[in-house]
């Protein structure tokens, strides 16, 4: 594109606005420098697009917030909403808090900019402050504030929050806007209600790539994995093209499926039939797949077979797992190796391994690794669960005893333990530190965040409604196998989100087949 003619600030500034509009960052940053080399000064109405321009091109805004302040364009509205935007865009997110805080006067555009870098940054927790801060102000939103604050909702697990969002949407005709629905679906996907992500996805009028891929990974993720199929199947028939996202979820539904032939014919048709590329996400689901079959050979060659830069750390920490499960060391080895060598910070290898050495009885090697772990500062993220009563979130750490109902807890815990060991429930110590006493262990199982979190919820939330559980670790198999049988005795629901997928815990069956 030309320089403006006539070369004068009105000019540039339209020449600037088209730029950026139009996706050509460089090029409207090029005229900027050329406009202010010519004497020109900027106004509120270069100062915008610039901003914008300079988020998306990943160069810091500062010395652009500079020149508008000794230019006194800072009490421009639509200036300093830009400045918040471009901050948000690049996480910048106190730099945007401050310059929000000294505005003095917002409007919709400036609460959903901070709304919305808060929640692409995955600070959902602030997210749903500021959002409830705008609400509060009486500030009407627009529907790109809504689907931000769905997407914190979700990623904070809010459902009850999401509900009142979806509510106030209805209301204020947000909910047909695309965004939105799409928002609408991952959050119930995500917060484990899978009926009402299916409701909202029915009732769009219209869909994209990102609706339908979506509920596929809602229904993969909550154990449902030939729905996720069976709605692929329908996504193509509708003439919709699938993406990268689509068929992670594709390739997650079958892994933890166990559809194993599916698996490997998605993986192919991807590349053959829609052009697309496998990415690092997309070789962890195939040996996740694999390792779960016990195919471990067909797991390596496939890596062995794969280009180097897209095999990341949880490529190899799929492998890692599927030793542990198959319990080979000398592939565990290999596979640690490979993710300290791209992530020498994971604590992950190093508990893997420690564990895998536990159950093989290898007392010198888990001392080994766990003095490597010391030795190089690495310190294991603690587990934790929590479950959300009444609009407050109660957090249970394993041998919790803070909660002002602790004691109660653990007598739930006992009577829980005492009822499924009636019927046939017996701890599965391999999953307890195996440096501790036998009855020490059978404890500290029975004491584990997860545990507590479901006696709680036992406690306090109304019979008749599911029980919620959220963990940040996968949940270990004894676990799994208690809170399962505890659901069975009780006649509960208990819908158990771990790092990895859903369970939902029903009449002695989980939606993951004991196979997660």
């Amino acid at each position: 594109m030309a320089s403006p003619a006539g070369k004068g600030l009105v000019a540039y500034n339209a020449a600037i606005s088209r730029c950026s509009r139009a996706g050509l960052h460089r090029r409207a940053l090029a005229l900027f420098t050329e406009m202010r080399a010519g004497g020109l000064r900027a106004d509120e109405y270069t100062l915008p697009p610039i901003l914008n321009s300079a988020a998306l091109l990943r160069s810091s805004p500062a010395a652009l917030h500079a020149l508008l302040l000794r230019a006194g364009l800072a009490l421009h509205l639509h200036v300093a909403n830009a400045l918040v935007d471009a901050y948000a865009k690049l996480s910048r997110l106190g730099a945007a808090r401050a310059v929000f805080d000294e505005m003095p006067r917002r409007d919709v555009v400036t609460w959903t900019s901070l709304v919305t870098g808060l929640a692409r940054a995955g600070s959902h927790g602030l997210a749903v402050r500021v959002y409830r801060d705008m609400v509060a102000a009486g500030v009407a939103t627009d529907e790109f504030a809504v689907a931000a604050v769905l997407s914190s909702c979700a990623g904070s697990t809010a459902l009850e929050l999401g509900r009142s969002v979806h509510a106030a949407a209805v209301r204020s005709g947000h909910e047909p806007f695309l965004s939105v629905g799409n928002s609408l679906v991952s959050m119930y996907a995500k917060t484990g209600s899978l009926r009402d992500a299916r409701t909202v996805f029915d009732a769009m009028r219209a869909r994209c790539a990102i609706t339908w891929t979506a509920l596929i990974v809602g229904y993969a993720q909550n154990g449902r994995g030939r729905e996720s199929l069976a709605v692929y199947a329908d996504m193509v028939r509708s003439g919709c093209r699938p993406d990268y996202v689509t068929f992670v979820g594709l390739l997650f539904a079958c892994s933890h499926a166990g559809l194993l032939d599916a698996g490997r014919a998605h993986f192919q048709s991807m590349q053959s039939e829609h052009g697309i590329s496998p990415g690092p996400d997309h070789y962890a689901c195939m040996v996740d797949l694999l390792g779960r079959a016990g195919r471990l050979d067909e797991a390596v060659d496939l890596l062995d077979r794969s280009p180097a830069a897209e095999l990341d750390a949880t490529v190899w920490k799929a492998l890692l797992a599927a030793c542990r499960t198959h319990r080979n060391a000398a592939l565990a080895e290999r596979a640690a190796e490979m993710v300290w060598r791209l992530d020498p910070t994971d604590a992950v290898p190093y508990v893997m391994l420690s564990n895998l050495y536990s159950r093989a009885r290898r007392w010198s090697d888990v001392a080994r690794v766990r003095a490597l772990m010391r030795s190089r500062g690495i310190s294991k993220e603690p587990g934790c669960s929590w479950v959300v009563v009444g609009g407050v979130t109660h957090v249970f750490h394993a041998e919790d005893g803070d909660h002002r109902r602790a004691a109660e807890i653990y007598r739930k815990v006992e009577e829980m333990t005492a009822r499924i060991r009636a019927r046939g429930y017996a701890p599965d110590t391999e999953w307890a530190l195996q440096d501790e006493a036998p009855e020490g262990r059978e404890m500290g199982l029975a004491h584990h965040s997860e545990r507590l979190a479901v006696a709680f919820g036992l406690l306090a939330v109304p019979a008749g409604a599911p029980i919620r559980v959220y963990k940040n670790l996968r949940v270990c198999g004894d676990c799994h196998a208690a809170i399962k049988m505890v659901a069975e005795v009780y006649g509960r629901e208990i819908i158990l989100r771990d790092s990895n997928c859903f369970h939902h815990m029903k009449d002695g069956s989980c939606s993951c087949g004991d196979y997660w």
